[in-house]
């Protein structure tokens, strides 16, 4: 499942992560060694495996330093299921509203995805031969009965050197020659009639569903109730290319054999799935309150998230799966509730704890030139599609990050979230004269002098609550 060949050490897990996210060495290298363990807890003894238990993160740091950005590109690294949950959407049981083991089943939803494209990657060459078949029955269907079934165009019965020895010969070698025309894409416009599988669950609605059911829990029931039902299917009239599209994933889910791709799923949730909890912060109860109101409503939360997190069995629509070797990673910013306010079982499942920095004049400006999505990167390659070039000069970059800071330090701490406010601002009417008055092959050189004069009444104005997110 997770083999050393491709499973990365957390040196290079660090050097794939230096390249999206900047700074924050500290939580970089403790989940780097979070999901390293994941390979070793696999290949150690076997009487140990079941023993060794993942340790747990909780991050601790303001909006915007890096948090989600971290394990989002975590599972990204280690192609396994991931799934992003913000603790403050959870009710406690009995009430309207998602439950927390509805973070475990979106994680088995994600793993059964993932096994099902893998396995679907590996009989795509099967499934588009059983494609061109169909494509080419409704071209010309196989020889049946008695009779010629001739092709315009193709053999002329009366030229002995192209004369079929019988009727299937003749239609065997029309039929190869339109799948090598189908091949060139020769006949991607014209038109067929094929089978399609229609939704079983379509127009089927659950009526009335029980009161604290979450819509995930009740799109599980509308799916198990659509599998008893028999699978339909409908005529369509589409172009060859279309055709080959919509049964390419028919043909290739006819391969698969589901009862397998559940157990792996499970199996690949349980060993190496990732479930970050954003803002659990919001369900600490307050320092200094008095136990009562949403005080009693958090903690309830956090009492339901306990045995998820310690390890229990969760029913799902593709069978139990147990949540002893999960990995979780939880965050928050802390700003009004402290780690310590959580109860002290939620906290001793959260061992590893780490506090991201706030960012600086200098990450900024790297934030802006470094990362291979930084946001220049993208504004670049916006215009790009237009013909026009954009580029930046360093100075530019320094004064961009210098003036995200001071709003910032000013205004409110939103992090990298702020170079977006920003460079917005700076580009919006470039973005809005393209292509009209700045037509293709124009170049764009953004300069400190032109930062500071799009940019001056956000400069000038120290009041810029109009600028926060």
């Amino acid at each position: 499942m997770l083999d050393a060949t491709s499973f990365l050490t957390p040196v290079q897990i660090v050097a794939e992560l230096d390249k999206y996210i900047i700074g924050q060495h500290d939580a970089k290298r403790h989940v780097a060694i979070a999901l390293r363990n994941r390979w070793r807890r696999l290949h150690a003894p076997l009487d140990m495996q079941r023993e060794i238990v993942p340790n747990n993160i909780l991050m601790i740091g303001s909006t915007g330093v890096g948090k989600t950005e971290i394990a989002r590109r975590l599972a990204s690294i280690a192609d396994a299921p991931f799934t992003k949950v913000e603790a403050s959407k959870f009710t406690e049981v009995g009430y309207v509203g998602r439950d927390v083991e509805s973070m475990v089943r979106d994680l088995v939803e994600q793993s059964v995805n993932m096994v099902k494209q893998r396995r679907k990657e590996a009989v795509k060459s099967q499934a588009a031969q059983a494609v061109e078949d169909v494509i080419l029955d409704a071209l010309i269907p196989p020889v049946s009965g008695i009779g010629l079934n001739r092709t315009p165009g193709f053999g002329n019965p009366t030229d002995p050197t192209v004369m079929p020895d019988s009727d299937q010969e003749l239609n065997e070698r029309t039929r190869e020659r339109f799948r090598e025309k189908i091949r060139a894409g020769e006949l991607d416009d014209r038109k067929i009639e094929i089978q399609v599988q229609q939704n079983a669950t379509a127009g089927l609605g659950v009526v009335g569903g029980p009161a604290g059911i979450d819509e995930a829990s009740m799109a599980g029931l509308q799916d198990m109730l659509g599998s008893m039902l028999p699978k339909k299917t409908r005529k369509r009239k589409v172009t060859i290319a279309e055709a080959r599209k919509i049964l390419l994933d028919e043909e290739a889910a006819k391969l698969i054999d589901m009862d397998e791709v559940k157990d792996e799923a499970i199996r690949l949730a349980e060993n190496a799935g990732i479930i970050f909890i954003d803002e659990i912060d919001k369900v600490a109860s307050r320092s200094g309150k008095g136990g009562g109101g949403p005080d009693v409503s958090r903690e309830g939360v956090q009492r339901d998230l306990l045995p998820i997190v310690e390890g229990s069995a969760v029913s799902t629509k593709y069978g139990v799966i147990n949540t002893d070797h999960i990995l979780f990673i939880a965050a928050g910013a802390f700003h009004v509730a402290k780690p310590s306010d959580l109860i002290p079982e939620l906290q001793g499942r959260f061992p590893i704890r780490v506090e991201l920095q706030s960012l600086t004049k200098d990450d900024f400006y790297r934030i802006l030139k470094d990362p291979k999505n930084a946001l220049t990167k993208q504004y670049e390659a916006l215009l790009q599609a237009e013909e026009v070039a954009l580029s930046f000069d360093d100075s530019a970059l320094e004064r961009l990050a210098e003036i995200a800071f001071d709003v910032n330090t000013d205004v409110e701490n939103i992090g990298a979230r702020r170079l977006h406010t920003v460079m917005s601002r700076l580009l919006n009417d470039i973005l809005f004269d393209v292509p009209d008055r700045i037509g293709p092959n124009a170049r764009i050189l953004i300069t400190r002098e032109l930062v500071d004069e799009r940019l001056q009444g956000m400069i000038r104005n120290r009041d810029l609550s109009q600028y926060i997110l």
